[in-house]
């Protein structure tokens, strides 16, 4: 079986979006706006800079961006590109957009093996919008292109009315019952969990989905990781747009990865140095393995259901790679100049933050004088 090299996290800086759900991390931050960013880089380049020996074998690739992933049509393009070096491509999508998903059925068969689309199931959307024929439609050719899926739920306390007639409709339509995850207020720093709820009663309230998404992650939510961690390495992040590399959401600027695509890339253990007060999509860089003394499920059993059908969420070739845990690819090694690396990129951080924040301050001083003349 092919084992998975590395897992990259790409975000789209596009807060563009059909939807309007009250607990959207872009709506905490009110951060909505259609504008579609510019594509700098063509499929061609990006997929060079992401080809199998310069990554040094198959990576798994989850797409996301900031607002509805698939509204330009540039992701189409890139996911292809990636998809033509033999890599797997996870794409987060509210399921929407008919006419993506039809180019996506005219892609070789042997990329919609490798390929995998994440359904947000905004249930009180589509009730408002009345577009629920819309998404099971886009889930019904979903399967017919021997693509992979899930069907996911982002919990809200609004929700918690119609969970009843929600479990109704997706036994009827989609043969099972989606999986939960867990929302975050990240209008606070500590991005505690977005509920009214005690989290006794947020997890008696979501639990009986039988997910093991949500059984997982809050498991770990909450928790500070102090073990270590070879994010920077087995895992990181990447802006599709620029180019931007780093070790992981909350640590600094490492690298660009379209600058010389044909150079070899140097990769950093972010070790003890985690700064997030809990780890971000635990459920995908831990169980991928960015910590692997943890004991953690496999990725594809958070993300696949059999349906009363007997048919699963999941292909043969995606549930397989899903199920690889990256230790199985790579050395746990901890070079002693990854701690000097990160400590020199700290320092240089809080420089540029400190000399930033003067600039902030010594700014609004002159406009304030201004306005004051």
């Amino acid at each position: 079986m092919e084992q998975m090299k590395r897992f990259i996290d790409c975000s789209v800086g596009t807060y563009a979006c059909n939807l309007r759900c009250h607990y959207c991390y872009v709506a905490q931050n009110y951060l909505f706006t259609q504008k579609v960013p510019e594509f700098k880089y063509s499929a061609e380049h990006v997929g060079r800079s992401l080809s199998k020996e310069r990554l040094g074998g198959t990576c798994m690739f989850n797409i996301c961006a900031s607002g509805e992933t698939l509204i330009p049509h540039e992701i189409v393009d890139y996911a292809k590109a990636i998809l033509a070096q033999g890599h797997y491509v996870m794409i987060v999508t509210n399921g929407m957009l008919r006419k993506r998903f039809e180019e996506f059925a005219e892609f070789p068969e042997e990329y919609r093996k490798r390929l995998f689309f994440k359904m947000s199931f905004h249930y009180l959307e589509l009730k408002r919008l009345n577009k629920f024929e819309l998404f099971f439609s886009n889930v019904k050719l979903i399967k017919e292109m021997k693509a992979s899926f899930t069907i996911e739920v982002t919990p809200s306390d609004e929700l918690i009315p119609y969970i009843e007639e929600m479990k109704e409709m997706s036994l009827r339509e989609l043969g099972a019952l989606p999986h939960i995850t867990v929302a975050r207020d990240e209008s606070k720093s500590d991005y505690p969990l977005l509920t009214k709820l005690s989290k006794e009663d947020y997890i008696k309230t979501w639990g009986q989905f039988d997910s093991m998404m949500f059984d997982f992650k809050i498991s770990v939510f909450g928790e500070k990781r102090k073990e270590y961690c070879y994010a920077g390495n087995w895992t990181w992040t990447l802006n599709l747009l620029t180019g931007t590399m780093k070790q992981c959401y909350m640590t600094n600027y490492f690298a660009n990865i379209y600058t010389n695509p044909n150079k070899p890339l140097h990769f950093v253990n972010i070790g003890h140095g985690c700064k997030a007060p809990h780890c971000h999509n635990a459920h995908a860089f831990l169980c991928f393995g960015a910590i692997p003394e943890l004991q953690t499920p496999l990725y594809a059993e958070l993300r696949n259901r059999v349906c009363t059908d007997g048919t699963e969420w999941l292909q043969p070739e995606m549930k397989a790679f899903m199920s690889c845990k990256l230790e199985a690819a790579n050395e746990q090694t901890r070079p002693k100049k990854d701690v000097l690396i990160n400590w020199i990129y700290n320092i240089i951080y809080r420089t540029a933050w400190t000399a930033r924040t003067l600039l902030k301050k010594v700014d609004k001083h002159y406009k304030s004088n201004e306005i004051h003349k």
